[in-house]
Parts: C-alpha cells; structure tokens; sequence
C-alpha cells in the first residue's frame, strides 16, 4: 500500500483522475489494491462459529410442519458462517447445512456439478440412494454423493432422521461450473443391491477392468461409524495420542489412497478423556461435529463446549486447542485435499 502521507494532494488527485479514467474502460491499479490480495497469511471474513443441534432440532421441527421435503425439495437449515452471511457457506470454499427427512418422506432425485457428503446424527434405516445403490442410514455414518450423481433419500423409519450435509458449492460457484438436473421420479431404480459397493471396493479388490470416474471419487458410497470406531479404539490401544489431534483418520478412496472425494477430505478423530491438546492451526477452513462426548474449544477471541451433534467452524489459520473431560469423537471436513493438490496447504503447530 502507497503511503498517504507522503503523496502531495496534487499528486493524489492527478492518480485519483487517471484511476477514474481507466475505469471507464475496465482497468484497475494493481498497486493500489496489491496488500489486499497478496497477504503474509491468509485473511477471511469468515469466524469461528458454533452451532447447538438442540437449537437446530427445533428449528428443524418447525421447518417440518411448515414445508414438505418434496416441496423443498430438500429440506435444510443452511448453517451460516456469520461473518459471511448472505453467502451460503460455512467457509469462503464450503457449504454446510442439517437436513431433515420425517417418517414417510422422499427427497425426490437429482444431480449436479457439487458434491457432496453425510454424516447421520439422528435416526437409523432411513437411506440414500446414489447411481441406483441403495445404502442405509445409521448414526456415526459417513456418505458421500460423488459429484454427477443421482441421489435421492427416503425415511421408511418410524422416527425422523437428520444429518450434516457438506457440499463444495462455493468452490464450485466460483469456479462458473454448477450443473444441475432433476430425476423423472421421485426414487431411482435399484440398479445393484445395498452395499454392493462395498463388496466389490471395499475388501482390498476390486473389478478387473476398474477404470477411475471422472469425478475421482470413492467407488464406496457409505462408510461406517462401526468400522470407524473400531479404528480409532485400536490406535488408541496401542499408540499415544498425536499432541494436537489425539487418534484421527482420514477417509480414503480405497483404490486410489487419496481422498473420498477430490475437493473434500473427511477424517474422524478419537480424543481420550482427560486430553488437552496443543494449539494448531492449518490453511484449511474445517467444519466439525461432535459425534460422542463434549469438547471444550479455545481459541484466541471465543471459548464454548460443543456438545453431541452440535456443530462448529474453525477458519483458515486460526489457532485453536481441544480440551476434553471424558472422551469425545469428532468428525470433520475440510477443502485439505485441493489445497495438498495445489501446493498451498499448511500447518502449525505449537512446537513450530
């Protein structure tokens, strides 16, 4: 940035003219607005943010009286980062919201360009169907819908089900890329049977003649909490805990080793009672939802306990530490692995 005060009021008013001047046909200095662009480390108007899921139940419960999830076609609360409302997003790269689906109730299908992800918070056995697999909906699970895909959902269920849903929309948007198509029916056609996929992808095999999907997705829709809580308990029966994660794993496409979807990572993190961890921070905004137990976040400017099934948001390069009294599960997403493919992801830790 020109120091002010150094410039003469002539000299600022004769820039200022030229600056109107080119204006008008569509250029900009770029040293006028060069320390705005290229920060020494990153700057968001996106904060930290939490949301408690008994506040959130209740809105929910509303929402189902006043809107079917035919008529919303999907009925979500968006959870909006308060320092960039208006904007859809959790994060200046993600979106997140809570969906509902009430006993009886189809989410008709459609696809589009944003992919997205699922975490069951509430209920078991409703499902989602994607590309005609049908897979069932069990708390502590985690789904994706690789982008392009169809997808719908439906509760046969005698209770509501709930979830996390977690989309790249901003990326996407950004981008210029979104793409969007409604099915001709409310469900798909069952074109496998349930967990097919995970039969043919998820043993360590797979299809002699497998070939990648354009989307780079996992061939596995639906990973779950059993498995993943299995995981974490055997780390943690044999190994310490990282100082600033405790036990955390990410999910992977089992046949590539990279992420379940190439523009969000998903992980899972086990931290043992009584654990405080170190502060951390990384260039990756990261949405978490607590899944058992309660954690006590601090960072510099906000203190809270997240609670089972609420929801918080750590932004770009904000240092923060997890403090525990029992044991607590956290899941998590974050746009880590188009950062990692980019060059551009960092971390710090506190020893750093």
């Amino acid at each position: 940035m020109l120091n002010q005060k150094q410039i003469s009021p002539e000299v600022r008013a004769e820039r200022q003219r030229f600056y109107e001047k080119i204006g008008r046909d569509d250029f900009a200095p770029l040293w006028e607005q060069l320390h705005n662009l290229v920060t020494k480390v990153p700057t968001s108007d996106c904060r930290t943010a939490h949301w408690e899921y008994a506040k959130a139940r209740a809105y929910l419960d509303e929402a189902g009286e006043l809107i079917t999830a035919k008529e919303a076609e999907r009925r979500v609360l968006i959870l909006e980062n308060p320092g960039i409302r208006g904007k859809a997003a959790i994060t200046p790269a993600l979106y997140a919201g809570l969906q509902m689906i009430l006993p009886g109730e189809v989410a008709p299908a459609h696809r589009h360009s944003q992919s997205a992800l699922r975490l069951i918070l509430e209920g078991d056995g409703a499902f989602t169907t994607v590309d005609g697999e049908q897979s069932l909906m069990k708390r502590g699970d985690f789904i994706i819908t690789p982008s392009w895909t169809w997808h719908d959902h439906g509760n046969h269920t005698d209770t509501p089900m709930v979830w996390l849903d977690g989309l790249d929309v901003p990326m996407v948007a950004m981008l210029d890329a979104s793409f969007a198509e409604s099915g001709t029916t409310e469900a798909q056609t069952f074109l496998r049977p349930p967990g097919d996929s995970s039969l043919r992808f998820g043993n360590n095999m797979a299809p002699v003649d497998w070939q990648p999907t354009p989307n780079r997705a996992s061939p596995l829709f639906s990973y779950s909490y059993t498995n993943a809580s299995a995981s974490l308990a055997a780390m943690a029966a044999s190994s310490t805990p990282d100082t600033c994660h405790g036990y955390k794993l990410r999910y992977l496409n089992p046949l590539t080793g990279g992420p379940a979807m190439p523009t969000i990572g998903a992980y899972i993190q086990l931290l043992p009672a009584g654990f405080s961890s170190a502060p951390y921070r990384s260039s990756a905004g990261t949405i978490f939802a607590v899944i058992e137990g309660g954690v006590t976040v601090v960072t510099a400017d906000k203190t809270f306990i997240a609670g089972t099934n609420d929801v918080f948001v750590i932004p770009s390069w904000v240092t923060h530490e997890f403090n525990v009294m029992e044991k607590a599960v956290l899941f998590s997403f974050s746009d880590r692995p188009v950062q990692e493919t980019l060059g551009l992801w960092r971390e710090q830790r506190s020893a750093e």
